[in-house]
């Protein structure tokens, strides 16, 4: 049975950057959740957000779809969107739809956040 929840959490990262954890399967019943931690993560003013996908395994169509809708919000307000720890499965999703072209994708959360570092 597919499982309909899912959970984020939003966490301070460095500098004007928030981490939003995402936990479970990411489609259609993640919207809420998700929205709702972007929402968040630009409340506390940060310029740049972070999609940990360490805790989701699989995401479907319309996962893809919330991530290109957190992308696109991200232009249109200035922000910087980057994805850490994708499975082999939302990697290759990333890959298939071009998503890792927009987004920067790293392999772990010090890894993004030491580019962020670097550039300040």
């Amino acid at each position: 049975m597919r499982q309909r929840w899912v959970m984020t959490d939003v966490r301070a990262g460095y500098g004007a950057s928030s981490v939003i954890d995402i936990h479970g399967e990411l489609h259609a019943f993640a919207e809420d959740s998700l929205m709702d931690a972007y929402a968040n993560a630009v409340e506390a003013g940060s310029s740049v957000i972070i999609l940990n996908f360490a805790d989701t395994q699989s995401m479907d169509r319309d996962g893809v779809d919330l991530v290109v809708t957190l992308l696109s919000r991200a232009d249109e307000q200035q922000r910087r969107l980057l994805a850490i720890g994708l499975s082999d499965s939302c990697r290759a999703i990333f890959g298939h739809t071009r998503l890792d072209q927009m987004i920067s994708v790293y392999a772990s959360e010090s890894e993004a956040l030491a580019t962020l570092q670097a550039a300040a």
